[in-house]
């Protein structure tokens, strides 16, 4: 490029950032460097988007930043250099640095005869603020495997997973050394990642009085900036069939480190570069290169729910579901809703989504809040899908298999890094779904040794791990949601629910839901279901019931996120109601000698933890008695499957079993008259829906055992 160009495009960079207006009309780049020179920032992101739509723009200028972006952000560098304010306000002064500055600046004055490049001050060590340009925003980013040799050099867009991330390091940009003998300052521009020090002093004195001068490094008037390595990978759905995902190395300096962890799906826009190697690596590398992406900006596609920040129309959207009522069942529905029924599922699953606070006892015990849901049943009742799902609606999901999972692809394993050449961790399954999800599909296949690593994770919520020297706890904040088979493959109803869990009773007992789907013959069900696929097959949407469309999972990520900033407690008048429940599953329990499931206190716990998620999609402060009783339902529904079966063997039909019901509950209060939701309740409970309860009242209302009220349908036996 010819000298007189570079200038030219200098001025253009300037004449970009001092005209160009935003759309309230105001000059969008003079106030970053404002604030920039006020010391509030420590950096200037130059916007494709904003140079395409710049009145006065040369398209060749557009392109020529595009394909050689490492020469325009030093064209844009000096350019701000030339035209940054004087600071507005006092800010917070570096005295090393500032006194250091003052220091050259009355130097440079006396030895203003020398021409000496490297006692040239650069202009890079002058500067407190990195310059970054962010890529266009429309257009898809590729993935990694399209990133092809033509690109280098060039500004592409990229997305994937990070799967690692180095801890963050110095690194040198200007080397300064002082002479021994002349007393010079030496500047050394650092721009590879390696550089051979300077030994003798290059300066113009010291070539005079024929001395070589010793050079000391002086390491509190170099320049460093803040250095961090981390590795993508190709998302799961961009790697064709056959193929091991591919991975990219990414440079991240200064203000853009610390920006992601593992685990995190991510898009970054950088430069594509290629690194040779150098020292014992090139001799045996030969003529091979390494390349990297140079990070100019990271956009994270889902955002942690602590982070998620609700725009103005999100807010009043959640407003409008809040006050609409039923936001429960709209919630719920709108979880998978092209997968026909499973209403009682998605509810569970969207409390699993919305799950408990944690809580931190004053001697530092932690009661966890996190919900784990069990999905065991028949082969073909969409139990992945549902999983798959979930992982999508989730802000960090970890989906995985049981027989493609070992114990250290699900904790952590031990590897040599290899930047640093240390033993360093690298999380497993778990640790990269810390603060969201884990799934886990085909959790019976799974082998017992494998299997033991997550008993911690469910409890105690940690990793621990003593592997090649290192003994440390890893965070495991993770809800676990798996689905599982029976053990013969089907659920086989000759034999016990614990014969066909096939679960050890230390790992279930973990779960607050063991949900049993079972796959019945029904000839209404069966058609619905049918109806309801081949309308999916053919549109590509589930057909929406009524005039409520399901809600984008966007939509439900940022009510989801709105709802867990609430911290619902439970007040103290429900204690002896919330007691007395728990004793009576326990009795229930002790008299059907079939374990269903097992009762401890974890169930107790579970309970709570479950009313507080119901709490928190109402934005309540305190846990209400329809809370708590939602909870009870939703438990007993879980094994509902196979009391429907009991009660078949029992010869009773619904309606006389509803009755005995009814007659039980008031027996045991004492008391003539029924509350018409306490009664719904119970019997929903025991799988009755509401138009089974309406026909048994009128059925027995017609043979004079009770009265019901007109308007509120509230029962009273006629006392015999």
């Amino acid at each position: 490029m010819k000298k007189f160009d570079l200038f030219a495009d200098k001025n253009l960079a300037k004449d970009f950032l001092t005209n160009f207006v935003d759309a309230q009309g105001e000059p969008k780049y003079l106030k970053i460097l404002q604030d920039v020179a006020n010391h509030k920032f420590r950096s200037v992101q130059i916007d494709l988007d904003d140079l395409f739509n710049y009145k006065d723009l040369d398209e060749e200028f557009l392109q020529r930043v595009t394909e050689n972006t490492r020469r325009y952000i030093g064209i844009f560098s000096d350019a701000i250099d030339e035209i940054m304010p004087e600071p507005t306000e006092a800010y917070p002064m570096d005295d090393d640095h500032d006194i250091l500055m003052t220091q050259r600046a009355e130097d440079g004055a006396e030895k203003s005869d020398s021409f000496d490049p490297h006692q040239m001050m650069p202009p890079e060590i002058k500067r407190f603020f990195e310059v970054y340009i962010k890529a266009f925003s429309k257009g898809t980013p590729l993935t990694i495997r399209q990133v092809k040799a033509s690109n280098i050099g060039q500004l592409v867009k990229i997305s994937g997973i990070i799967t690692r991330c180095s801890d963050v390091k110095p690194l040198m940009k200007v080397a300064v050394y002082t002479c021994e003998e002349c007393g010079y300052e030496i500047y050394q521009e650092v721009t590879a990642r390696v550089f051979m020090p300077l030994f003798t002093c290059p300066s113009q004195r010291c070539k005079a009085n024929k001395t070589k001068g010793n050079l000391i490094l002086q390491l509190r008037a170099s320049k460093f900036l803040k250095f961090q390595e981390a590795k993508i990978q190709e998302l799961a759905e961009h790697v064709p069939k056959g193929h091991i995902p591919r991975g990219m190395t990414i440079h991240l300096r200064g203000e853009l480190t610390r920006k992601v962890a593992p685990g995190d799906v991510v898009e970054i826009s950088g430069i594509f570069l290629p690194i040779p190697y150098t020292g014992f690596r090139a001799m045996r590398a030969g003529l091979v290169a390494d390349t990297f992406l140079e990070a100019m900006s990271i956009t994270h596609f889902k955002k942690k729910y602590e982070e998620y920040e609700l725009k103005g129309d999100e807010q009043e959207e959640i407003e409008r579901l809040a006050e609409s009522g039923d936001i429960y069942n709209k919630l719920a529905r709108s979880l998978a809703p092209e997968i026909f029924g499973h209403e009682d599922v998605k509810k569970a699953l969207l409390l699993l989504l919305v799950g408990a606070p944690h809580r931190k006892l004053k001697d530092g015990m932690k009661i966890r809040g996190d919900l784990h849901i069990c999905l065991m049943g028949d082969p073909g009742v969409a139990k992945s899908q549902l999983l798959k799902h979930i992982i999508n609606v989730a802000p960090r999901g970890v989906y995985t298999t049981g027989k493609g999972s070992s114990g250290v692809g699900l904790t952590a394993a031990v590897q040599r890094d290899p930047v640093t050449n240390e033993m360093v961790l690298e999380g497993g399954a778990l640790v990269l779904a810390d603060m969201g999800i884990c799934a886990i599909d085909e959790f019976d296949k799974m082998e017992d040794s494998d299997r033991t690593a997550i008993h911690e994770v469910m409890e105690q919520q940690t990793v621990s791990i003593a592997k090649a020297g290192i003994t440390t706890s890893l965070n495991a904040r993770t809800a676990v949601l798996a689905a599982a088979n029976p053990a013969w493959g089907r659920y086989d109803l000759r034999r016990t629910p614990a014969e066909n869990i096939n679960l050890p009773p230390a790992l279930l007992s973990r779960f607050d839901l063991l949900w049993l789907i079972l796959d019945r013959a029904d000839m209404e069900t069966d058609l619905e279901m049918a109806r309801h696929v081949v309308h999916v097959h053919q549109h590509l949407e589930s057909p929406v019931p009524g005039e409520f469309a399901p809600l984008e999972p966007s939509v439900l990520r940022a009510y989801i996120s709105a709802a867990r900033r609430t911290f619902p407690s439970v007040p103290r008048e429900l204690e002896e109601y919330i007691a007395t429940a728990y004793s009576s599953i326990r009795q229930d329990e002790a008299k059907s000698n079939a374990p269903h499931s097992y009762t401890t206190v974890r169930t107790l716990l579970s309970i709570l933890r479950i009313s507080i998620a119901l709490a928190r999609l109402r934005f309540s402060e305190t846990v209400a008695q329809s809370d708590v009783d939602e909870a009870l339902r939703l438990m007993q529904m879980s094994k509902f499957s196979l009391y429907s079966e009991d009660r078949q063997k029992s010869g009773l039909d619904a309606i006389s079993d509803i009755y005995s019901v009814l007659r039980d509950e008031a027996a045991k209060a004492n008391k003539l008259d029924l509350k018409y939701a306490d009664a719904l309740n119970w019997i929903s409970r025991k799988g009755y829906s509401e138009a089974q309860l309406k026909e048994c009242l009128e059925e027995y209302a017609a043979l004079n055992v009770w009265q019901i009220h007109q308007n509120t349908f509230d029962i009273r036996f006629i006392d015999a």
